[in-house]
């Protein structure tokens, strides 16, 4: 095992080195729609988390990609998390992976090629956990470490799950704690209490594998997973792609309760300002430090759910059954007006 430290090599950290969801709609929109296919059920539209191809047989082939630059300075560990991580993507629409490609970029003036080694092993690990194979990829030599997989899974198209099907009542629930951002910005300054190590890699490693099942559930309308746009952005995407809006209980929101410390000594990821100033109106005025978690950009962070009342029990059962403690934290209400968000508590 290397005494590397990883992130000292990057400029920023994990899924809050995302390009802000503004600046990637700029993006988007020079780039025009592309070339497409009868069969592409899901492509940019709606923001989705991965692209969804007919097989033409009930199954729908899934397709994503993920990568970033270190969030932890161990590089069987960065290997380990950027490999669930881009997994996710599938599980967030109720697929099951079974194909991963690699994405490595090194410098290799800079770190040992041995040290990439340790991070494709670390991928390797979660694959095998999870059931997929990792069969080659693609590396280049780079300013900085970047590794991520490109993913493929099948899906049963009746129980594809998308950003879109969010209904006023609807209850939402979020399956991790925040506060990730805010945990990897602390330990990155040094300001990282003992007990407090690997509490943010441990939350990070935790498979959104709950999201198969959840698929199944009918009264399960919407789903993603919430990584680099934090809570606010993510949650914004089903809002937007569903045509409504969500209020949440701050109180009942599901928080890493060790990062309130180090919030309040300013542990506060670039991301977040970003994120919060890419939602502009969407995301109206309210406390400072409500923002700063609802912003809180996330790396493999948890699935948040838009479900009917009535199916609430299925949920909750099936989060007892993958050893979740799950509890609404919020709910989706008519839109009115421009914000898609509104926060009480």
């Amino acid at each position: 095992m290397t005494s590397i430290r990883l992130t000292q090599y990057s400029h920023g950290a994990g899924c809050g080195c995302k390009i802000a969801p503004d600046v990637l709609d700029s993006i988007l929109a020079a780039a025009g729609e592309g070339a497409s296919s009868d069969r592409l059920i899901v492509g940019n539209q709606g923001r989705e988390d991965a692209a969804v191809y007919d097989l033409g047989d009930g199954q729908g082939l899934i397709a994503t990609t993920d990568f970033f630059t270190p969030i932890v300075d161990d590089p069987f560990d960065f290997g380990r998390i950027a490999a669930t991580n881009a997994i996710s993507d599938v599980f967030a629409m109720g697929g099951r992976p079974i194909l991963a490609l690699g994405i490595l970029g090194w410098p290799v003036d800079k770190l040992a090629p041995g040290i990439a080694g340790e991070v494709v092993a670390g991928a390797q690990t979660v694959c095998r956990e999870q059931g997929l194979a990792l069969s080659g990829g693609h590396s280049i030599d780079s300013p900085e470490p970047i590794f991520g997989l490109a993913v493929n899974g099948l899906i049963d198209l009746a129980h594809l799950k998308l950003n879109s099907g969010a209904r006023p009542g609807d209850r939402l629930y979020l399956t991790k704690p925040l506060g990730v951002g805010i945990l990897t910005t602390a330990e990155k300054r040094g300001w990282l209490d003992a007990e407090h190590h690997g509490l943010a890699r441990d939350n990070m490693l935790k498979p959104n594998t709950i999201g198969r099942a959840l698929a199944q559930v009918k009264g399960v309308h919407a789903m993603t997973d919430v990584t680099g746009f934090g809570l606010a952005g993510h949650l914004g995407e089903i809002c937007t792609a569903s045509g409504v809006a969500a209020r949440i209980d701050f109180n009942r929101l599901p928080r890493l309760r060790a990062a309130e410390g180090y919030l309040r000594r300013g542990a506060i990821p670039g991301g977040t300002g970003r994120n919060r100033q890419a939602l502009g109106s969407l995301l109206p005025e309210m406390d400072e430090t409500h923002w700063q978690w609802l912003c809180d950009p996330q790396t493999s962070g948890g699935l948040v759910i838009a479900v009917d009342p009535a199916w609430e029990d299925d949920v909750e059962r099936i989060g007892r059954d993958h050893g979740l403690s799950l509890e609404a934290f919020g709910e989706c209400i008519s839109r009115e007006g421009e914000a898609v968000i509104q926060v009480r508590g």
